[in-house]
């Protein structure tokens, strides 16, 4: 089986998380660059990374890579590729990408370039006179020109794997599902075996997750689907699915091991708040769809109003770190002023207390963060949410 070469693009931070992950898969020659991991694996790779990565934004089949200061150089390289191994006659190939610290600074004629290029091979290969016809399936091609070395690659994906389908509607600032699932990871959610519905085990929880101001749900969602070992992209569909590179028996056979691997019940709950009702009436809705509301439950509390319980099913609650709270708290770049929100920091730093049975991790922008909450963090690792650089702030 032929071995091919992935790049996948993710949030700045969490390349290392992405290639665990990605190794966990059963991925080969994986390394990590900035914001992007690349790795190897056969064509069934494409089907198991779409649906099962929760850090990923895109997998991206690399075809080409070479060093091009000039357009000739540029074009030179496309065309050596065998674009007639990944693209039928009628493909449609719209070419997209970006030039960052190169020689090459126009992303319009580097478009142009490569079209052109790809093109010319595959009317070549096919032996086409006049243009070619571009009817059929939509093969994306994207490039990357970084310090004069060109990636040219095609993307499997189509709509960005943070897209898992179940978040139609969200509140005014919502997180992406990928950093979010980047969060639950760093803070320890694992997938959970089933119980024996035999043992009193059953009876108990022993990890509860909390996020006090959850909005639309991302997170508690997201660790529910971890715990349960839900892959994200188990119900959506993926570009790369109508490709004749990809047999539709490498999708079905890979879903079906998906669902396997579901865990039908755990040990766990997860528990959001929020003052705003609308907000939890999107994050019932958003934990139906993705297939968690049996383990994650939504109430109207203020932040303020914060209380670190146990719930008394909880099991072996002296053991450390078995409640989990996640926050992406309200700031000024976001819902709230600057003001209001550093004094929203000094009160969480009020009723998020010092335990030994639970640990938070508070992902914030504000470099004064630790100074409002009034307690220095155990860790801290920088993060994007979106564009806004930002720091998870971990009391351990």
């Amino acid at each position: 089986m032929k071995n091919y070469q992935f790049a996948a693009p993710c949030l700045m931070g969490v390349e290392r998380i992405l290639s665990n992950e990605l190794k966990f898969m059963g991925a080969s020659g994986v390394h990590a660059d900035n914001g992007r991991v690349f790795f190897e694996g056969g064509a069934e790779m494409i089907a198991r990374a779409n649906i099962r990565s929760r850090i990923a934004e895109r997998i991206l089949l690399v075809c080409a890579q070479f060093e091009a200061r000039s357009f000739e150089q540029l074009f030179d390289g496309v065309r050596k590729v065998n674009w007639s191994e990944y693209l039928p006659e009628n493909a449609q190939f719209p070419v997209s990408g970006s030039c960052l610290s190169s020689q090459l600074r126009s992303v319009s004629d580097c478009q142009s370039i490569i079209k052109k290029a790809v093109a010319d091979s595959l009317a070549s290969s096919y032996h086409t006179k006049g243009m070619l016809p571009e009817t059929g399936s939509v093969y994306k091609i994207r490039f990357l020109i970084l310090k004069d070395n060109v990636c040219v690659m095609l993307d499997t994906t189509g709509d960005p794997l943070h897209k898992r389908g179940y978040r139609a509607n969200a509140n005014d600032a919502p997180m992406k599902e990928t950093l979010a699932a980047a969060i639950v990871d760093i803070a320890g959610v694992r997938p959970l075996r089933n119980i024996d519905p035999d043992s009193s085990a059953g009876k108990k929880i022993s990890v509860k997750v909390i996020d006090p101001c959850c909005g639309s749900g991302t997170l508690v969602i997201e660790a529910a689907q971890k715990a349960l070992n839900i892959a994200p992209g188990i119900a959506r569909s993926f570009v790369s699915e109508s490709w004749e590179l990809l047999p539709m028996q490498i999708w079905e056979k890979e879903r079906q091991l998906a669902r396997e691997d579901v865990r039908s019940k755990v040990d766990f709950i997860a528990v959001g708040s929020d003052i705003d009702e609308e907000a939890l009436c999107i994050a019932r809705e958003n934990a139906e769809k993705a297939g968690v509301a049996d383990y994650v439950t939504f109430e109207k509390r203020d932040l303020r109003e914060f209380d670190l319980s146990v719930p008394k099913d909880m099991d072996s609650v002296e053991q450390k770190n078995k409640m989990i709270v996640v926050c992406n708290p309200p700031y000024g770049e976001r819902l709230l002023d600057i003001t209001e929100a550093e004094e929203l920091y000094t009160v969480m730093g009020e009723r998020f207390v010092k335990t030994d049975c639970a640990s938070y991790h508070i992902i914030c922008p504000d470099d004064e963060f630790e100074r409002f909450f009034k307690r220095r963090a155990d860790k801290r690792r920088k993060l994007y949410n979106g564009m806004i650089s930002c720091c998870l702030y971990q009391y351990l």
